[in-house]
């Protein structure tokens, strides 16, 4: 299983918004440095929407080559069309993915069924560990607990990313999906939480900026030490809330530019973040320590 701080990889860009991969490379070996424990190429912090199919698998086929083994790499390959879904699954298993992470079908509104039956056509396309994808204030489809129940079922969807913020979630899903099923929070501000309540890590954005502290955080967490973790969010705590002062990755990608990782590119209809959000976030990465 998969577990601990699993970082929503921001997609390094130029200002011309090309994708730059000697940014890639470093921020990987970078992570890598830091203790992180599973990378995601190319999720809603990668930009996935905005990327080519052409570009979105160059990516994932880079940063397995980068990894070179030394953590898993899950790659983004959800789609709003079944067909696309299973495209993008496969071309990812076939660049050497470890598991994908499958968003819910977004705008068009799938019924529960339509998300079972949806899912478990990728499943049985693909032969690929797979991580389920719940974020309803984005997609405007909220999978409930019930169909991840009955997905569970089905051998390669090994886990699901409950990004609702909501923690009553936590037991809910664990009584219908068993123990060898991974439950992931994808909310920063309630990680830690949903770790001590049993959860099995976290698909952070804020890992992108301090990686070391969500890694030995989250570590705390799962193995039950409350005091230690709350020392540590206590840190984090201003960067989940100014992380998503605006859309995100506007804001993780100007911190991550800002610790002078990647150069200041972001694809429209996304911009760079206002000059007035600089201070509180500088503010937070000091309290982080990570300027």
């Amino acid at each position: 299983m998969i577990q601990g701080s699993i970082v929503a990889l921001v997609t390094p860009m130029f200002e011309d918004g090309a994708v730059d991969k000697e940014s890639l490379k470093k921020l990987v070996q970078y992570h890598i440095d830091q203790g992180t424990d599973a990378l995601v190429a190319v999720g809603t912090t990668g930009e996935s929407a905005t990327l080519s199919e052409e570009e979105h698998c160059d990516v994932i086929r880079s940063v397995v080559e980068y990894v070179n083994g030394k953590m898993p790499v899950i790659a983004g390959t959800g789609a709003n069309s079944t067909t696309e879904a299973i495209s993008l699954t496969q071309k990812a298993k076939d660049v050497g993915a470890d598991a994908c992470l499958i968003v819910t079908p977004y705008y068009n509104k799938p019924t529960q069924e339509g998300l079972y039956l949806h899912y478990k056509a990728i499943a049985e396309s693909v032969d690929i560990p797979q991580i389920l994808y719940n974020v309803p204030g984005r997609t405007a489809c909220d999978m409930l607990p019930s169909t991840v129940g009955r997905l569970s079922s089905i051998p390669n969807i090994i886990g699901v990313k409950e990004a609702t913020g909501d923690l009553s979630r936590v037991h809910e899903i664990r009584s219908l999906v068993g123990n060898n099923f991974a439950i992931y929070t994808g909310d920063d501000a309630t990680s830690l939480e949903f770790c001590l309540l049993g959860g099995n890590g976290t698909i952070t954005v804020t890992g992108n900026v301090a990686p070391r502290l969500v890694h030995e955080m989250i570590t705390a967490a799962m193995t039950g030490d409350k005091e230690t973790a709350l020392l540590i969010d206590a840190k984090l705590m201003d960067l989940h809330k100014y992380l998503f002062i605006q859309s995100n990755p506007i804001p993780v990608k100007w911190a991550v530019a800002e610790m002078g990782l990647i150069p200041n590119g972001i694809r429209l209809p996304l911009t760079w973040l206002t000059e007035d959000c600089f201070n509180l976030l500088r503010d937070a990465m000091r309290k982080a320590e990570v300027l």
